[in-house]
Formats: C-alpha cells, structure tokens, sequence
C-alpha cells in the first residue's frame, strides 16, 4: 500500500499542532517536512526550531527534505532535531556519499533527491546505499505548481533498477500530486506521495488520503 506524506508547508502554521493532530488522524502516514535556504533553492521555509517543536507533540515520522546547498553542514543538526528520514539533493553537493553516510551514522534512513532536469541515471553509483529516493516532479522552491510528465520516466527506471539489482529502497515523489497524478506514480512504481496543496485544500484531510491510496 502506497504511503502519504503530506508536506507541512502547505499548512497553516498558526495552528501547526492541530494541523499535525488531523494529519495523523486522517490515516496519513509520514509527515513531509521542507527544508529551503533561499540559495539552492529561490525560497527560505522552516528551519530547526519548527522540527524541534514538531518533535515535541507527534511520534509520526518525519521526514525532512533538505532543499540546501552544502547540506552536510546541517545534516547533523536536522538529524538531532528529531528528523527520521533526511533526503539530500544529488545536486547540492560534490560527496553525495559523505552525505549519504553521515545521515545513516544517526540511525536515520536516507535518501537522494534528483531535481526535474537531472538525468536518474545520475543516481546508479549511490542506489545501494540509500533507503529512498525522492523524484521531484516539480522543479522544487514553491507549492502548487504543475505536475512534469517526462518525470514517470525516473519512477519505471527505479523500479526495474532496484528489482534487476535486488534492492529495496522506496521510491518518493513530490510535486504536483493529486488522485490523477498520484495513481499514474503509483502504476511506475512509487511507494510513498508527498501531497501539499491538494491534501491541505480538502476541508476533510481523510479525503485526499482515500483517493491517494486508491480507496
């Protein structure tokens, strides 16, 4: 079954812990938590103390999606903060090994992110190391934008990748994720959705995750 991870920067932080309550109640699975440094990305969101806040009311996952360059200068602070996944961008950085590693020498589970217009085969030489990879199917900085069809391409590369070469990472993709989108992933391959603006825009969150899982 499919996970959902809706991604916390489409939410109302006035109300950040209800909004973190219905989440779980919904039946979500992960909670999708941005991380952008107004560098490698042309957006700043939420830092450290908002995952340290975050920590202190839910035992959902967390899974922090770093959109920074040089991450391993802050890998180490998001995993203490209380991240249980931490994905890093192949792009940010010349070791994406060193990355990789420092984030499993917490006992967390990592992954590699690839932007739209990085080729997947990129990723062959590190696939053996991570936990997941995160497919962006939007160019990653703002929510809402539209869904990039050329990118269902990555999603069949990875799966037949992993299965010709009996590995188990999971597959995530964000960006642009609605019941459409979401179900042409899924058939690819995909294992978890990361869902901001469609999830958060239905008035009842159980909602988007019935459609998402195919319910």
């Amino acid at each position: 079954m499919v996970k959902i991870a809706p991604s916390l920067l489409a939410c109302d932080f006035a109300i950040l812990k209800e909004e973190v309550t219905s989440v779980r109640e919904s039946g979500a699975d992960l909670l999708h938590f941005d991380v952008m440094d107004g560098q490698f990305v042309p957006n700043i969101s939420v830092g450290l103390p908002i995952l340290e806040s975050l920590r202190k009311v839910t035992d959902m996952t967390i899974d922090t999606h770093l959109m920074i360059e040089n991450p391993e200068q802050m890998i180490d602070l998001f995993c203490e903060a209380g991240s249980d996944m931490v994905s890093v961008h192949y792009e940010a950085t010349n070791h994406i090994h060193r990355a990789i590693q420092q984030i499993k020498s917490h006992n967390k589970l990592a992954g590699v992110v690839i932007n739209p217009g990085t080729p997947v085969e990129s990723l062959s030489q590190i696939l053996q190391d991570v936990d997941f990879v995160l497919i962006m199917t939007v160019n990653p900085g703002f929510g809402g934008q539209g869904f990039i069809d050329s990118t269902l391409d990555k999603i069949t590369w990875l799966d037949h990748f992993r299965k010709n070469n009996n590995l188990n990472f999971e597959i995530e993709v964000d960006g642009g994720i609605n019941d459409q989108t979401g179900k042409l992933c899924v058939e690819q391959g995909a294992d978890i959705l990361v869902a901001g603006s469609y999830y958060f825009n239905h008035d009842d969150y159980n909602e988007p995750v019935r459609k998402l899982k195919g319910e």
